[in-house]
C-alpha cells in the first residue's frame, strides 16, 4: 500500500516539524525535554512501548475479527506507551506530567495519517459499517460505508487547532494537564468512532479498542485528578 506509506511519511513529518516548533515557540523555557532530562531509558520505554501496544493491540483486533496477518493500532500504542513510560516513572521516582511536548504532534500524526488508512481502501482494514449518508463512501466492494477514517482524522485536527490556541495562550489548565486532555480526547472521539466499524464485539456491542479508549479516558481523569489533588495539598 504505497498511498499508506507516503501518508506515514507525511504524518511523520507534520509530527516532528509540529512539536519542534512548538518547543521553541512555547515550551523551550519551560526546562529541559523528559528525554533529555531522563535519558535514554525514557526513550526506549516510550518506543518500546508504542511498538508493542501497536502491533500487539492492532493484531489481537484483526485475531478476533477473523483475519490473519500483522495489525498496527494507533490507540494501541499510545495505550502501550503511556504504560511503559508510568512504570518507568514509578521505577525512578519520577512524579508530574511529562508527555505536554507530545501533545502537537501525536494529534497532528493522526490528523494526517488517517488519510492514508482512507485512501488504502478495504486493504487497511479501516474501513467502516454501511450507510446511507449522504457522505459515505465505497471503499473497493460496492458497498456505500462510513468513512470513520475522515472521521478520525477532522476530530484530530480540530484538536491541534484547539491545543496550537492553548499554547498560544499559554492557558493554565493546558499547559498543566495538556496530555491527559489530548488523551481523554483521544480516548472519547475513538469511542465513538469504533461504533461504525465491523470489528469482532468481546462485550456487547464494544470490540477490543472500546476497552482501551475506555481505559485511557479513566487514565487520563484519574491523572488530571491527581495533579490537582497535588496542587492544592503543596
Amino acid at each position: 500500500m504505497v498511498i499508506h506509506t507516503l501518508f506515514d511519511l507525511a504524518a511523520a513529518a507534520c509530527s516532528l516539524l509540529l512539536t519542534v516548533w512548538v518547543y521553541h515557540w512555547r515550551l523551550r523555557d519551560d526546562g529541559p525535554l523528559a528525554i533529555e532530562e531522563f535519558g535514554t531509558g525514557y526513550a526506549v520505554a516510550l518506543i518500546g512501548g508504542a511498538v508493542v501496544g501497536g502491533f500487539g493491540f492492532g493484531t489481537l483486533n484483526l485475531w478476533l475479527s477473523g483475519v490473519p496477518g500483522l495489525g498496527r493500532s494507533i490507540v494501541g500504542a499510545l495505550a502501550g506507551a503511556i504504560l511503559a513510560i508510568e512504570i518507568f516513572k514509578r521505577t525512578k521516582n519520577i512524579t508530574g506530567s511529562t508527555g505536554l511536548i507530545f501533545v502537537p504532534g501525536f494529534a497532528a500524526s493522526v490528523a494526517v495519517g488517517r488519510w492514508g488508512c482512507f485512501f488504502s481502501g478495504l486493504d487497511d482494514q479501516t474501513y467502516g459499517t454501511p450507510a446511507t449518508l449522504p457522505w459515505a463512501r465505497d471503499f473497493g466492494d460496492s458497498i456505500l460505508r462510513h468513512p470513520v477514517q475522515a472521521y478520525e482524522a477532522l476530530s484530530m485536527a480540530v484538536f491541534v487547532l484547539i491545543a496550537l490556541v492553548c499554547f498560544a495562550r499559554r492557558q493554565p489548565v493546558f499547559m498543566r494537564h495538556g496530555f491527559y486532555l489530548m488523551v481523554g480526547y483521544y480516548g472519547a472521539q475513538r469511542f465513538v468512532w469504533e461504533f461504525f466499524k465491523p470489528y469482532a464485539t468481546v462485550a456487547g456491542p464494544l470490540n477490543v479498542f472500546h476497552f482501551l479508549c475506555l481505559a485511557l479516558i479513566a487514565y487520563a481523569g484519574l491523572m488530571i485528578k491527581r495533579t490537582a489533588d497535588d496542587r492544592t495539598a503543596a
